[in-house]
């Protein structure tokens, strides 16, 4: 087995590795803007889908940089699935007709649903009155 030199303009494995990292990691800090700025919970959560999603990329690239380690691919399959269910635990959480799009104290008088659903709840205290 002959060593090659590696020439000036060539990166080593590890350099594309840490690179890689480096570039994930500044990619948690805009997640981590997002967190923090908002402006709607639904801009929160897609940062933490991010923070999903760059953590399973660092656990991968973890797991190539350092194969002797065995379980660590496992650790990235369990990031991911739980990724997944915060993400469809918060879909179900504000799509379902209970939650209320307007915090609590605020002005809560107009609905966010639509003009059916505003119909459809008049005619439901129309019924109630005797």
């Amino acid at each position: 087995m002959r060593s090659r030199k590696r020439k000036g303009g060539e990166m080593s494995f590890h350099g594309v590795i840490i690179s890689a990292a480096i570039v994930l990691l500044f990619s948690l800090l805009a997640g981590l803007w997002r967190i923090w700025r908002g402006p709607e919970s639904a801009d929160r959560m897609l940062a933490a889908q991010l923070f999903g999603t760059t953590g399973v990329a660092l656990v991968v690239l973890l797991a190539v940089a350092m194969p002797d380690v065995a379980g660590v691919l496992d650790v990235a399959l369990v990031l991911a699935l739980l990724a997944a269910v915060a993400m469809i635990a918060f879909v179900r959480r504000f799509n379902s007709p209970h939650s209320s799009p307007v915090p609590s104290g605020e002005n809560q008088s107009h609905s966010s649903y639509g003009p059916q659903c505003e119909q459809a709840k008049s005619e439901e205290h129309k019924h109630d009155a005797p």
